[in-house]
């Protein structure tokens, strides 16, 4: 069962990115885009979250967090990972967020994020 309420915890920790911007996605499931492109959505299932963090770091998230995500056969081709929606803490949801963001994210989005958020603060 498709329950958008699943992805209001999500949806909060995307949008605090510069840039990102409520949308829709596949079949109406409500999504976060960043310049026009897919940060993460509710997949149709109600399950899990595909969140974009490029081919460069998936590995590190599925071998660093096995509990949290997976790689659906439908998804390998793609930059995408999948965040198990029952399995998850919020420190690991923001520093996958963050990587997709960043990966998606113009120079002075980027630029932005560096000044408001200098390393080593909390």
């Amino acid at each position: 069962m498709l329950d958008p309420a699943l992805f209001e915890p999500i949806r909060q920790v995307a949008l605090a990115f510069p840039g990102a911007e409520d949308s829709l996605s596949h079949n109406a499931t409500p999504s976060i885009k960043v310049r026009g492109k897919l940060l993460c959505r509710l997949h149709e299932s109600g399950e899990f979250i595909p969140i974009h963090v490029g081919f460069e770091h998936r590995d590190y998230f599925l071998e660093t967090y096995p509990e949290t995500f997976h790689l659906p056969k439908h998804f390998r081709k793609y930059p995408y990972i999948a965040l198990w929606l029952q399995h998850y803490s919020p420190r690991v949801l923001r520093e996958v967020l963050e990587v997709g963001w960043r990966g998606l994210a113009s120079q002075r989005q980027l630029r932005d994020w560096a000044q408001q958020n200098p390393p080593g603060a909390a």
